[in-house]
């Protein structure tokens, strides 16, 4: 039997289109009947950019409107509901960039238009909160159904505005005077749904909102966004074996593949892991492994923000932390953790429910290779496009066994940036190296715990073993007697590898790694 023609939805967010189009849909249907059934009149869902919350919310929409025909031979088709219309108004601020505070206006009043006319508002005042309202309260007199309003990535002129302190105020005044309106206008509303990528503490709409249910960490609602390895493995079977018929390798290869570098986010406590849907959308539709979600958002301003708060990048990309400091978030002072999380460059690896803490880790090999590259533009202040040859020839010095190689390589590509380097105390000349190592694919691991103390960079290959301590304007010398003194070497007694001790300087004056003494 012939398979049928796979139809991938790249970049359309819109259900009834997806469906009339025979457009590759998993369904996610059960979570509707979920909200459905739970009765409650206020809910939030955070989720990174690009993993669905713009499709789930169409979904609701064309449910609400009552289009039955959508839904035919998906789980909420069997569902005991009436299927009758109810108004729905969806706030769409995913469409603009809001780099000008006037950007928000035009977007509103294009929305509002379009209602008043349908719902037959006559505009008397001209402030956007009070037309909102007037909206609302026709809707609801003019269909006699309450309404179901939907905001997709509520947050998003904030988002786009952390660093321009005006136009941050200034969304934040205009978003939070809509949003009252929620309270205000109770008596007239069904639902109302919000999606964005944090929640925003600061935000009237949910101090104001006492019965706000956020489902973000539900273990219920683990699944709403994304792609689990079961839906992965029933619904892309064809998708699969031509990405391993392209890469030369079998269907498991192929999957392992996928999981590497799209796999690994889980965003509640018991949560299965998820794969990131416009990553493996986009692969599987090209054919090809390739840095897809990185494409849609450079990680800029989330590297500006961990390059500011002078932390140690390691410990900060494996935080243990209290689940509920991950739930809310102040986009002002942001924690830069929290923010990492919020924004999907840091995922839950594992939860503990004597403390209600979760372990934080980087999901996949995607990710971290776009975080690590911006990051590293902070530190070193990297000219896109250095050569990969002196990276290479790294890479192979260590894994080759070859020290000497390995620090002449180092020190070439430090000395070859263009820019002075930014290395203006000891903490950042560790992260430069711990994420220079981590980018180019090898083992490291900064401030390493041993019984005696904090090895500053361990490196470790299938055959090879690397101590490195870093001084910073001291000697190689001083670098190489903490090893001594503080008995490093002893964790590795029993192992079979080759050792190499290296004692590192870096001088601040000249700015570059200024001398090193190898020891076997």
């Amino acid at each position: 039997m012939e398979v049928k023609e796979v139809k991938y939805p790249i970049g359309q967010q819109d259900f009834k289109i997806l469906r009339e189009r025979g457009l590759l849909y998993i369904d996610k249907t059960e979570y509707v009947r979920k909200i459905v059934d739970d009765g409650g009149q206020y809910f939030f869902l955070a989720r990174p950019r690009r993993f669905g919350k713009s499709l789930f919310l169409s979904t609701l929409r064309y449910f609400f409107e009552g289009q039955r025909e959508l839904f035919k031979g998906l789980y909420i088709d069997s569902a005991d509901w009436d299927w009758e219309p109810y108004p729905v108004l969806r706030l769409d601020l995913n469409t603009d960039r809001y780099a000008e505070q006037g950007k928000l206006d035009g977007v509103l009043d294009n929305l509002f238009r379009d209602w008043e006319k349908k719902y037959e508002v006559d505009v008397i005042d001209k402030d956007y909160s009070q037309r909102f309202k007037t909206i609302i309260k026709a809707a609801h007199e003019k269909t006699g159904r309450q309404v179901v309003i939907l905001v997709d990535e509520y947050d998003k002129p904030l988002v786009g505005n952390l660093d321009k302190d005006e136009n941050f105020e200034h969304y934040r005044a205009k978003l939070a005077s809509i949003y009252s309106n929620f309270k205000s206008s109770a008596e007239h509303i069904r639902l109302v749904f919000l999606t964005g990528v944090s929640r925003f503490s600061k935000l009237s709409v949910f101090s104001d909102l006492n019965n706000l249910n956020d489902i973000s960490f539900d273990d219920e609602f683990a699944d709403i966004c994304g792609i689990t390895e079961k839906e992965l493995l029933s619904s892309f079977q064809k998708g699969i074996n031509t990405l391993a018929a392209k890469r030369c390798e079998d269907y498991g290869d192929a999957c392992n593949s996928l999981k590497l570098n799209y796999d690994g986010y889980r965003f509640t406590p018991a949560g299965s892991d998820i794969y990131n849907p416009w990553s493996v959308l986009n692969c599987l539709h090209k054919g090809r492994i390739g840095a897809y979600w990185n494409a849609t958002g450079a990680a800029t301003v989330i590297a500006k923000a961990l390059y500011g708060a002078d932390v140690d990048v390691e410990k900060i990309l494996n935080a243990k932390w209290k689940l509920n400091r991950l739930s809310g978030l102040d986009l002002r002072n942001a924690d830069p953790t929290a923010l990492l999380y919020q924004t999907g460059y840091l995922t839950i690896s594992s939860y503990d429910t004597k403390t209600d803490t979760v372990r934080l880790k980087v999901p996949n090999n995607e990710v971290r290779e776009g975080l690590f590259s911006d990051l590293l533009q902070f530190y070193v202040k990297v000219k896109r496009g250095t050569s990969e040859s002196v990276v290479r020839d790294i890479i192979d010095a260590i894994e080759d066994g070859k020290p000497e190689e390995m620090m002449k390589s180092l020190d070439a590509y430090f000395a070859g940036v263009p820019y002075d380097l930014k290395m203006d105390n000891e903490n950042n000349f560790h992260n430069a190296f711990y994420i220079l190592m981590t980018l180019i694919g090898i083992d490291a691991k900064a401030e390493a715990h041993t019984s005696d103390g904090r090895i500053d960079l361990l490196i470790e290959t299938s055959g090879f073993i690397y101590i490195i301590e870093l001084k910073y304007d001291g000697s190689p010398e001083e670098a190489l007697h903490q090893i001594a003194e503080k008995q490093y070497v002893r964790k590795f007694a029993a192992d079979s590898r080759k050792l190499f001790i290296i004692g590192v300087n870096f001088s601040s004056e000249a700015r570059r790694i200024e001398g090193w003494k190898i020891e076997s």
